[in-house]
């Protein structure tokens, strides 16, 4: 009689044309070789997971399954990996040719795409801050920057501090939005992560505070209670990116068309008459 349960077939024989074959064997999959690309897509693991100061080569080489010292062969140091992530995050990203007639759009269009690019990964804002992109591979980015101000007609001067200050406004701007991010994550009882805090509630709290504030000692924080914090972070760097461009424009040269009033027009009101 059959051990096995009633009802429960028996497992056959091999067939003729089996006997011949080896035993099946499990097979693992072949682990991908490591590369530089892989260490780095690791890393940006790792920071959107910990944070900057969660991220080291150890944890690097434990997300890749690898020996720290295997890292070693494609990466030089911590620091060599921090730039490589920051330079990725320019993989496709080009200034378009300087266009005078558009060069403020033009800048806009950098700051937004800048910003969109550092808030893609937790942290970066902080490693950008930390590393300047006079790279190889970067130089062609800051050399297309400078065109742009300098074919807009910016002075020399002005044209070279440009797109540095620029880039600071979109560093500390995004630096402010994850701090304001962990604040928000940490009230609300979970760990530090890439999600949204409410900014409406956020700025609601502030303009009733400065609302609230005596008349007599704080005028203007209550005139202005309600424009001093809008719910709007893109609204927020959209204006103080105006107030940017706008302070540049000022530098350049006035236009004949601009100096010169038209033939029969008035004179300003404090020019003498003839």
């Amino acid at each position: 009689m059959s051990d096995a349960a009633a009802g429960t077939p028996a497992t056959p024989p091999p067939s003729p044309w089996e006997r011949g074959r080896p035993a099946r064997t499990h097979v693992t999959p072949a682990r991908a070789p490591l590369s530089r690309e892989r260490v780095v897509e690791a890393a940006f693991t790792v920071l959107d997971r910990q944070g900057l100061d969660g991220l080291s080569m150890r944890q690097v080489a434990a997300e890749l399954g690898v020996t720290v010292s295997a890292l070693y062969a494609h990466v030089s140091s911590k620091d060599d990996l921090l730039e490589l992530m920051y330079t990725r995050l320019f993989d496709g990203f080009r200034v378009p040719a300087p266009d005078p007639e558009r060069w403020q759009q033009q800048v806009r269009e950098f700051a937004r795409s800048g910003r969109q690019r550092l808030r893609s990964h937790r942290d970066m804002a902080r490693i950008s801050m930390a590393h300047v992109p006079f790279t190889a591979e970067l130089l062609p980015h800051v050399e297309s920057l400078l065109a742009v101000f300098r074919t807009a007609g910016l002075p020399d001067r002005i044209a070279a501090e440009a797109p540095d200050l620029i880039s600071t406004y979109i560093d500390g701007f995004v630096l402010e939005e994850g701090m304001w991010q962990d604040r928000a994550t940490e009230r609300g009882g979970g760990g530090p992560s890439l999600a949204q805090p409410d900014w409406a509630e956020m700025a609601d709290e502030m303009q009733n505070y400065f609302a609230s504030l005596p008349a007599q000692d704080f005028p203007h924080l209550r005139a202005l209670a309600g424009l001093m914090v809008t719910g709007s972070s893109d609204e927020r760097f959209d204006i103080g990116l105006e107030i940017i461009l706008r302070g540049l424009a000022s530098y350049l040269p006035a236009r004949a068309s601009d100096a010169a009033p038209a033939p029969d027009a008035d004179p300003a009101p404090d020019a003498p008459r003839p």
